[in-house]
């Protein structure tokens, strides 16, 4: 069982899909180096994002969100297809090897350099992606949850009732949408709660995963209407006499293979065992001395000081 987090329930936390963000940083932010050509252009927007989010959204507890594997075997094993147009090389003894470009991957070190003198907390699980680590943070919390992310796998997450939501950065930090289930239902048809068998009906190429032939957004979000939930489609489906037509049954039993094991892949683990301790938002730097010496190493004075000045309001 995971251990409570202290005020649990009576302050916001705010959980960052970390990859999401410097991935969106790297791509985003003009190239600038430091005096030694070391690239740190989403050093520098990382920082940025999350200035910007502290300053709107004051969050009492602030996570970064790791992906200690970003295609768990298990995954894989249940969908082949899982991400593999994204492996530059498979691992037999640890996660396979993503395709991030070069200037990209010598940053990521330095963010958790950066994360870690500041005193901001990071968390992961060996086996599991920066997603399973967020739907574990976010489930059961008390709320408010506030969920960055450019991943609409997390929509599944969203719950008013729980008060958690995700804050959307596909269009970037600085135009990101609130999205909540009245979001969820005007963009898709379906409310937060059926999400996850809406991406597994409706498949996404992003991720690897197929999807039903045949079966678009359009036709997954009536089908969830009609039954519900995809034990409520995979029973009409065997049942002749249900109210499905022959089309949409011939194509959801031609992909019962495929929706045995979808589900558990695009669900997200709500489970695991982390540490909900050390989440608070660290109001100064944890090691001053640390945050000067990485700014003026990295050319991040600029950045640094606006974190410090967000995290200090």
């Amino acid at each position: 069982m995971t251990t409570p987090a202290p005020g649990a329930g009576q302050s916001r936390l705010m959980l960052l899909d970390s990859a999401s963000m410097y991935f969106r940083a790297f791509f985003g932010v003009p190239e600038i180096t430091n005096d030694e050509g070391t690239p740190v252009n989403a050093v520098r927007g990382f920082m940025d994002f999350i200035s910007r989010l502290v300053d709107q959204y004051d969050p009492d507890r602030l996570v970064c969100c790791w992906d200690k594997d970003w295609r768990p075997a298990w995954r894989v094993e249940l969908i082949p297809t899982y991400k593999t147009h994204r492996v530059v090389a498979e691992v037999a003894t640890g996660p396979d090897v993503e395709e991030v470009p070069d200037p990209l991957e010598v940053q990521v070190p330095i963010i958790l350099e950066v994360l870690d003198a500041f005193g901001i907390a990071v968390r992961g699980a060996d086996g599991y992606e920066a997603d399973d680590v967020i739907g574990t943070l976010a489930t059961g919390d008390g709320g408010p949850v506030d969920v960055v992310t450019g991943d609409r796998d997390l929509f599944q997450l969203v719950d008013d009732e729980a008060a958690v939501r995700v804050l959307y950065i596909a269009r970037g930090v600085g135009n990101h949408e609130r999205v909540d289930d009245a979001w969820v239902r005007g963009k898709y048809a379906v409310s937060a709660r059926q999400y996850a068998d809406f991406a597994t009906l409706r498949g996404d190429a992003s991720d690897g995963l197929p999807g039903v032939a045949g079966v678009g957004e359009k036709t997954a979000a009536t089908l969830l209407s009609r039954f519900d939930d995809m034990d409520g489609i995979l029973a009409a489906a065997e049942d002749p006499a249900s109210d499905l037509g022959p089309g949409p049954r011939g194509k959801i039993k031609a992909a019962a293979d495929y929706l045995r094991v979808a589900p558990k892949v695009v669900a997200v683990a709500r489970d695991l065992d982390l540490d909900r301790t050390g989440l608070e938002r660290p109001v100064t730097p944890r090691d001053p001395e640390r945050v000067k010496e990485l700014a003026y190493r990295y050319n991040l004075e600029s950045p640094a000081a606006r974190l410090v000045e967000a995290l200090m309001r």
